[in-house]
């Protein structure tokens, strides 16, 4: 017998004195008002693990805020259990002022940045309370509230962009959907190979099935790029950028080279400084101009 008699909201006798669904209403009402500032919201997203997405989604976001208004470009790392954001923006780590409008966002170079990462200890992990059994459960309802709360109570301002982190799979990317019907729009990151290509066709298919426009492809580490010479080599085989772009006819954004330099830079914290000095930081520039200056196929639904 568990510790925790758990019970669905249906069986509860009595009134709810918490009136839980009243205030899980009011925090949804304040996410459609906070996101009726935001002029475009974009999320980037991978069909697995390991292909450098963060890296790509907080390289986009410091290069569109080299082109809008200082202030007017958010960062919502929605990879709650491995954030990195703060880490490679360079975030400062102190506590998040707290006003009357809400939770203000730390100021990450010109990018307006929420991060678990900068609600936890250095290097801690992030636990949840949940109890043993039916866990998986309690995981993902806290893990929506999480979302819920960093569209709704963070104090945004009116943006430009607001780019969205999503973690592997497709998970949050169904709870940022039925948070945020209106996306502007999605990214897909993939790596060169075949097993890439295949985890990222799935969720590009889920974006199609909630009719949701991508941008287009973005195809990491494609190659080599040699910080001395200037010339580039294989890293991995396959070509699933271009087979994907192909497969459902969207735009290949750009194919960003491994550079050691710019993996170096990120890592203290320098995104913004290797966008000027990197082969690959220049790569997501373009990336980022093609993202403000759709063509005709940029935008059209996957």
């Amino acid at each position: 017998m568990s510790d925790y008699d758990i019970r669905t909201y249906a069986e509860v006798e009595g009134e709810d004195r918490s009136d839980l669904a009243g205030q899980v209403e009011e925090q949804r009402a304040r996410v459609t008002r906070r996101m009726e500032d935001v002029d475009r919201i974009l999320a980037v997203m991978s069909g697995k693990g390991g292909v450098g997405k963060s890296y790509v989604a907080a390289s986009l976001a410091a290069a569109l805020a080299d082109r809008a208004d200082p202030g007017r470009v958010g960062l919502l790392d929605a990879d709650l259990d491995a954030p990195t954001a703060d880490r490679m923006l360079g975030a400062p780590r102190e506590p998040l002022a707290v006003t009357e409008g809400g939770v203000e966002p730390a100021a990450a170079g010109d990018v307006r940045l929420i991060s678990t990462g900068l609600l936890l200890e250095e290097e801690a992990p992030l636990a949840w309370r949940e109890p043993d059994s039916e866990s998986f459960v309690w995981r993902g309802a806290q893990e929506h509230g999480v979302l819920r709360e960093f569209l709704g109570d963070v104090s945004w301002g009116e943006l430009a962009w607001l780019v969205v982190d999503l973690p592997p799979g497709s998970g949050r990317l169904e709870q940022l959907l039925e948070l945020v019907p209106g996306l502007h729009a999605a990214v897909a990151v993939t790596l060169p190979t075949g097993a890439s290509r295949s985890a990222v066709e799935r969720s590009l298919r889920l974006v199609r099935s909630g009719d949701v426009p991508v941008a287009g492809v973005v195809e990491n580490m494609s190659s080599y790029a040699c910080g001395d010479c200037g010339s580039r080599g294989p890293l991995f085989p396959g070509e699933a950028g271009r087979e994907l772009a192909e497969r459902f006819d969207l735009p290949l954004l750009g194919t960003v080279p491994f550079d050691p330099r710019a993996a170096e830079l990120a890592d203290r914290g320098e995104t913004a400084r290797a966008l000027r000095e990197t082969a690959a930081g220049r790569e997501l520039s373009g990336i980022a101009d093609r993202l403000e200056s759709p063509g005709e196929q940029a935008g059209r639904t996957a």
